[in-house]
Parts: C-alpha cells; structure tokens; sequence
C-alpha cells in the first residue's frame, strides 16, 4: 500500500489512531496515571470543561455508547477522580462532575493534551494545521451524515 494512494486514507488514520494512544498511555504513565486509558483522560478533560455532565451527554462528548461511558466511569468513580449526584428534579438523571482528586489531576492532562497537540503538529506551519483539521473534519462530517453509520 502506497502512502500516496488515497484509498490507503483509513489505514493511515488507523495508524495515527494507534500512535496517538501509544503517546498517551505512555504519558499517562509518566505523569502518574498508569491505570488510565485515553478514553478515561478524554472523561476526564471534558469534565474540566463543564461544572457536570449526564451519562448521555459525556458519551456524546467522547463518542462512545451509554454502556461504555458507564464502565468507564465507574473505574475513574472508584479511583476517586469523578462523584455522581442524581438530579433533584429527577432521580433518573445521574450527573457526573469531577472530584477535588480529579481536579488536581487536569493540569496533567492539559499538559498532556499539549504535548500531543505539539507531536501531531510539529514541523506544520499555522496554514497547515488549519488545513489538516478542516479536511479532517469534513471526512468526520461525512460519517457524520452517513446513514450507514449510527451511535
């Protein structure tokens, strides 16, 4: 397969995939937290942006399914990183916010999130990087509208 050949474009994708969760368990690892995959620092980044957040809305956000966002907070709830609070209006709802541990722990993942930012996007001037992300995007955005494709 020739890395010129534009239908190797999802093998490629797959690559970089793969090579962006290696950098980040390893970074994980280096800044304390071995246990935590990419998705449990994805949880946990966008917990630092909002006060709290609905099972359904984190799993929007991280682009996984209800059953999967559970388990995957259940494991950072029971390190001592998130707290569930159910709803006064509705016991139904379960929001998830972070805890004081993990709130310590979001500088490590900002800088985290930093060092990965700076890896995909060394050597690329500022015109590049728009383009990568925009022509990224449409390709996410297709999937998006795809109707084969639902989560």
């Amino acid at each position: 397969m020739a890395w010129t050949d534009t239908s190797s474009i999802t093998a490629l994708i797959s690559q970089i995939h793969s090579a962006a969760s290696s950098f980040l368990k390893a970074r994980l690892q280096s800044y304390g937290l071995p246990d935590m995959s990419s998705s449990h620092g994805n949880i946990l980044f966008r917990l630092s942006q909002s006060e709290c957040l609905t099972m359904g809305e984190l799993a929007q956000l991280v682009n996984r399914d209800k059953s999967t966002v559970t388990v995957l907070v259940r494991k950072l709830e029971s390190a001592g990183y998130v707290c569930r609070e159910s709803a006064e209006a509705d016991n139904r709802v379960t929001y998830i916010r972070l805890s004081a541990t993990g709130r310590e722990y979001t500088d490590k993942m900002a800088q985290i999130s930093k060092e990965l930012i700076g890896t995909c996007y060394e050597g690329f001037s500022e015109d590049e990087k728009a383009a990568v992300f925009t022509l990224l995007r449409r390709i996410a955005l297709n999937f998006e509208s795809s109707e084969t494709c639902s989560r």
